[in-house]
């Protein structure tokens, strides 16, 4: 999709924050559209099961929908996200990397990946991830320090 690429283009070049959230909010609506006027209206309803904080039923309508169309990777994103709200981290990496798969450069599943990571007290692949997701949007707000923090908590434990 070109208007996607070209928006990822100029999001590796962008310096302002208000540059970058605009990029990536523009993204957002792209990633968001399934394409399909029923499948947004079960993207919605999982979307607001997620928001209620209702995590199995947006589980159960972010699963029919990457069932309807597998490869919707905001679908898989989306599921990773309840999943992860819910405790599931094994379950929430496996559809990050689904959503990957699909998507390479979503910079939510790469963050959401590097968070379950550093929880799970991973730091040289959460290093790894934010690597990458630093190849995407390398003045993402926050990205900077958290490479920093991350380099030197590894540096200082000889790791």
């Amino acid at each position: 999709m070109a208007a996607l690429d070209d928006l990822f283009a100029q999001l590796r070049v962008a310096t302002a924050p208000t540059e970058i959230e605009a990029l990536q909010n523009g993204i957002w609506q792209l990633w968001l559209d399934p394409g399909d006027v029923v499948l947004d209206k079960q993207l919605e309803e999982g979307m607001r099961a997620l928001a209620a904080g209702d995590f199995s039923h947006a589980i159960h309508e972010f699963t029919q929908l990457t069932t309807a169309k597998p490869d919707f990777a905001e679908g898989w994103n989306k599921r990773a996200t309840a999943y992860y709200l819910r405790g599931e981290y094994r379950a929430s990496l496996l559809d990050i990397a689904e959503t990957l798969r699909r998507e390479p450069r979503h910079f939510g599943a790469l963050a959401g990946w590097a968070a379950i990571l550093r929880m799970l007290n991973d730091g040289p692949r959460a290093l790894r991830v934010l690597q990458r997701l630093a190849r995407i949007c390398p003045r993402l707000p926050g990205l900077q320090s958290q490479l920093r923090d991350l380099r030197d908590q590894l540096g200082n434990s000889g790791q």
